[in-house]
């Protein structure tokens, strides 16, 4: 099981670090990535990481202000989010991927846990 948090709200500008932590799942071996759905829109893929942690990717729109990580120890993915916009507020969901990472960076993943709210206010 998947399990995000660290959603809340805040003003445009804050930043907030959003956890994913795998209960009864090793992560290791395989590509995790982190999503949004803003509401009425469609779940759009933001940044993806190797478990090795060595590569990462980021969509255009958040490079610079967001970044992937992951603890080994923990068995968690982060997403530190800075300089928030109010057009990010979305529930924020995290995600394995087990294929490729030319997969995983097209947004191609097989598991998924429960999303965390993220309310970016003007």
């Amino acid at each position: 099981q998947l399990q995000a948090s660290g959603g809340g709200l805040v003003q445009a500008g804050d930043s907030l670090r959003l956890s994913c932590t795998a209960s009864g799942r090793t992560l290791s071996g395989y590509a995790l990535g982190w999503f949004r759905q803003a509401p009425g829109k469609e779940r759009e893929f933001v940044t993806a990481i190797t478990w090795s942690g060595n590569t990462k990717y980021y969509i255009d729109s958040v490079k610079g202000r967001f970044t992937i990580s992951r603890d080994k120890a923990k068995n968690t993915v982060y997403l530190q989010m800075n300089n928030l916009k109010p057009e990010e507020t979305a529930v924020y969901y995290c995600a394995i991927s087990y294929g490729s990472w030319t997969r995983a960076i097209r947004g191609d993943y097989d598991y998924w846990g429960q999303g965390t709210l993220v309310t970016v206010s003007s």
